[in-house]
């Protein structure tokens, strides 16, 4: 019995017949409250003994090549024109299919299978695949587009093979847009029986609507090693919950849906031990957790047992793994948490991938808790003592229920916790990697209900819904009479509306269209939920600023003048900020800065009070900073210098503000506008990111790599390859923030003007230019020469060095920079301990760590964030049922 599948009851450990795959460790990464280890794999014997299908079958639907056509996977595709697939003459003959070649395509969408499509009208249409029996990967490949002038969003079919229904009424354009992919693919595993040895595989049109149709644009089948997923009868599994067990046999067809390489880097189909699987990134399912970077040495030795062959997984998923950290107080007090949407009503198949490695040799080292769906899956997990050594690979599965409801998706949990009954040495939780199977039902049944709609944005309209084919000259009809009479209305409105706003003052002018235009009333912003955000009369505002005295002023920006005020009954000191008309920045800006700030709440971002949008004024009102911005103590002011650790305290809580903003939120947030002047100061010297008038969503999936949008953002700080390609993405504030980083050791503008000349120069160039030249000395802000350690000054500059990367790909993502600025730090205490100082870094972090976590939050649905640096996961600490 496998040690691998079952409870520990079932367990029998036998790490022999051991092969190695020799690796060398040379960057692991730390950063927050969880911890990613990355390795270098220079050799392995696993590519050795990479699985060798008996069956191959790469299909390019709609093509017309008949010669094999490698891709940058490794694959070889052949048309499908004229294949032996297809079904002879005289078969399907109520059937229509046609092929279709696009036009255009997006650049980022593979030319292979995803240029061509196959399309299935009216009835169903039978592809036939001569296969070998045993277990094969079945990969359907989907790009909704306009296939010879076909409307994406009709196309609703349904796909089967056998007794198993893999999709029905499946519409890939709106499984596109919920995933934000252009393309995608859906990967199923069924058994061929010997005495079948074909695979029958039909796409039908959906009956419900006359003008739907079917489509698919390229079709993998690949032999799956025997008895990798599919064990049968042999091998029980636990089922969560449950003291039943239960039994995957090859009656059963199951649906990968997700697939993840914890931890480490996406793995490519080539790179995968020869079934062609993908392995992606788990950053984006990761729930609270903080993530980050830091790089250190040593070595490895990966070695498979024989009840794990080499094929099960890559080496480079049992190399990278990812922990909680090394700060015991604050394990205690968090899950490490992945969330999974899944279709309700079907069992899934986890399965868990570990390998401890060298720094963990001994049991009870590190024993921690897995909770699958808030249910107890394994109480003690010792990776040692289940797989037998450090650097012994091992999974174990689990099959999990998650129960009917009304239809649609539920959240699927997987949580690690540490087990402290077992006094263990270390209280930390370890995972490699996850795969996660859907399994059919007993009626053969794999398909899930399409996802809805996206829900529209503000200024955007929803798409509409599907139409009968029999209403649509009706619509017709009522289209054209509504498009005149409205154009004739418009017309009206709009020389009405020009006229009034000649009448106006200049002030309101610039503004009126634009409340309207995106939906901004009175006493009402879009998205926001009951009592997130306060709403302020304008005669509030009025009496808070001394009718706008001023005096009162302490900040002049983009969007317009700052205010000190004071509200309920002047018990409370605010920051008002309010709009100027001529300004460059108007509604979208204020709508954004709302929208944003009332859904996030972190001790490192300014927090928003509430606004007032009377008489067309757009005012924001915040929380007063009594210290104003960093940039107002580094240089051209009056201001007493700042000692170089209280400047390295200020960038760790900026830099742990972005860290929230790329990784906490629900979101990936990108700031666009990361400046000193940025970055604010309160009473205690606490680091504050504000000004999030220019800020984007960023990019949420593998596909979408950056979001394409127009340059904005201040010169000296743009992301040179932002400026370039108007693509942007989270680098883009790394680089602005290494900017702040060279002003703060230097105490220099991010631009300046040469002495003598006209021409300006930028303080990242001079700052490159002189690490280069190994000339960091001149550089430093004189207050600062003889008072940082060498130790501490290579760390800062290093890493701000790495900030100012041309190209976003090479630069540290904010976790990397947030570790090593905290490095910095510590090295710069240990240097003051030497000398005599009291406190040093350790302790310092230890005062954070015991931050209270059980918080009071605020009414309504908003990330938060009250801990220095830390995002929990709102499960906490979950007791198995």
């Amino acid at each position: 019995m496998a040690w691998t599948m079952t409870p520990r009851a079932l367990t029998q450990v036998v790490p022999v017949f051991i092969e190695e795959a020799k690796i060398n460790v040379i960057a692991g990464f730390k950063v927050g409250t969880s911890t990613k280890r990355r390795f270098l794999v220079t050799s392995t014997s696993a590519d050795n003994s990479s699985y060798v299908p008996s069956d191959l079958i790469f299909l390019n639907c709609g093509s017309s090549s008949f010669s094999p056509t490698p891709t940058s996977y490794g694959r070889q595709w052949t048309g499908d024109i004229g294949s032996k697939f297809l079904p002879s003459t005289g078969q399907h003959h109520n059937s229509t299919t046609s092929t279709a070649t696009l036009q255009f395509q997006d650049d980022q969408v593979p030319k292979i299978p995803y240029m061509t499509a196959r399309i299935f009208h009216f009835s169903p249409f039978t592809y036939s695949f001569p296969v070998s029996a045993g277990p094969k990967f079945l990969r359907l490949h989907f790009y909704p587009a306009s296939y010879s002038g076909l409307d994406p969003s009709k196309a609703f079919f349904s796909v089967t093979t056998g007794r198993y229904t893999l999709l029905h009424n499946f519409s890939a354009s709106l499984t596109a847009d919920a995933l934000n992919f252009a393309y995608f693919s859906r990967e199923f595993s069924i058994n061929v029986e010997e005495n079948q040895r074909l695979i029958n595989l039909t796409f039908t049109p959906s009956p419900d609507a006359s003008d739907a149709y079917a489509f698919v644009n390229g079709i993998e089948i690949v032999s799956v090693a025997p008895n990798l997923y599919v064990r049968g009868r042999d091998v029980p599994l636990s089922l969560v919950g449950s003291l039943s067990l239960f039994y995957i046999d090859n009656t059963s067809a199951l649906e990968m849906l997700y697939r993840l390489n914890v931890g480490g880097n996406y793995i490519s189909p080539e790179d995968d031990t020869g079934m062609f699987r993908t392995w992606s990134q788990d950053e984006d399912y990761i729930f609270g957790s903080a993530v980050g970077a830091k790089p250190y040495n040593f070595s490895a030795t990966i070695r498979y047992p024989k009840t794990v062959p080499a094929y099960t997984a890559p080496v480079s998923v049992y190399g990278t793994s990812r922990s909680m950290g090394p700060y015991a107080n604050i394990n205690k007090n968090y899950n490490l948490t992945w969330i999974f949407p899944a279709d309700s009503g079907f069992n899934y198949l986890v399965r868990l991938h570990f390998c401890e490695l060298p720094d963990f040799n001994l049991v009870n080292q590190r024993v921690f808790t897995i909770f699958i769906n808030n249910l107890t899956a394994e109480k003690e997990m010792d990776v040692i003592y289940w797989s037998g050594g450090a650097g012994v690979p091992m999974y174990i599965d689990y099959v999990v229920m998650v129960p009917e409801t009304n239809g649609g998706k539920q959240d699927l949990w997987l949580a690690l916790h540490p087990n402290t009954e077992s006094r263990s040495e270390y209280c930390d939780a370890i995972l490699n990697g996850v795969e996660i199977f859907k399994l059919s039902n007993g009626d053969g049944n794999l398909a899930g209900l399409n996802p809805p709609q996206r829900v529209s944005v503000v200024g955007h309209p929803p798409e509409q819904p599907l139409q009968p084919l029999e209403n649509s000259k009706k619509k017709k009809t009522i289209i054209i009479t509504g498009a005149v009479l409205g154009g004739v209305v418009a017309l009206f409105f709009l020389s009405l509306i020009i006229v009034l706003l000649k009448m106006r003052k200049k002030r309101t002018s610039c503004w009126v269209a634009l409340f309207h235009h995106l939906g901004l009333k009175k006493n009402k912003t879009s998205s926001l939920q009951p009592n997130q955000c306060r709403t302020f009369s304008i005669i509030e505002i009025k009496a808070a600023t001394n009718n706008f005295d001023e005096t009162l002023v302490i900040g002049v920006g983009g969007f317009g003048k700052v205010y000190k005020g004071y509200i309920d009954g002047g018990a409370t000191t605010v920051a008002i900020k309010r709009g100027n008309p001529t300004s460059h920045q108007g509604v979208h800006e204020f709508q954004t800065e709302i929208e944003i700030l009332t859904q996030l709440r972190h001790l490192h971002l300014v927090s928003l009070i509430g606004y007032c949008q009377e008489e067309q004024e757009m005012i924001l009102v915040y929380d007063y900073l009594a210290n104003g911005t960093l940039r107002d103590h580094l240089y051209n002011t009056q201001k007493p210098p700042l000692p170089w650790k209280q400047r390295l305290k200020i960038c760790i809580g900026a830099a742990r503000g972005l860290h929230y903003l790329h990784t906490g939120a629900k979101r990936l947030i990108i700031h666009r506008d990361v400046k000193s002047t940025n970055i604010l100061l309160d009473d205690k010297w606490v680091a504050k990111v504000s000004d999030f008038g220019l800020s984007k969503v960023g990019p949420v999936t593998v596909s979408q790599t950056h979001v394409s949008t127009v340059v904005k953002g201040s010169f000296g700080y743009l992301d040179p390859e932002y400026y370039r390609r108007q693509k942007l993405t989270e680098k883009s504030d790394v680089y602005s923030f290494g900017v702040v980083l060279w002003e703060v050791l230097c105490a220099r503008p991010a631009v300046s003007r040469r002495v003598n000349e006209e021409e300006e120069e930028t303080l990242a160039e001079w700052a490159l230019c002189c690490h280069r030249n190994g000339t960091l000395d001149q550089m430093i802000d004189p207050y600062l020469r003889g008072k940082i350690a060498p130790e501490c000054l290579t760390t800062f500059a290093e890493i701000a060095k790495k900030c100012l990367a041309d190209r976003g790909m090479e630069r540290p993502e904010m976790g990397d920079v947030l570790w090593d600025l905290e490095m910095a730090l510590q090295r710069q205490d240990s240097a003051d301990a030497e000398e005599g100082f009291v406190g040093g870094h350790l302790s310092r972090m230890k005062d954070e760590a015991t931050v209270t976590i059980n918080y009071e939050q605020r009414a309504g649905n908003f990330n938060s964030d009250v801990t220095p640096g830390i995002e929990f996961s709102e499960l906490m600490m979950p007791m198995g049922r």
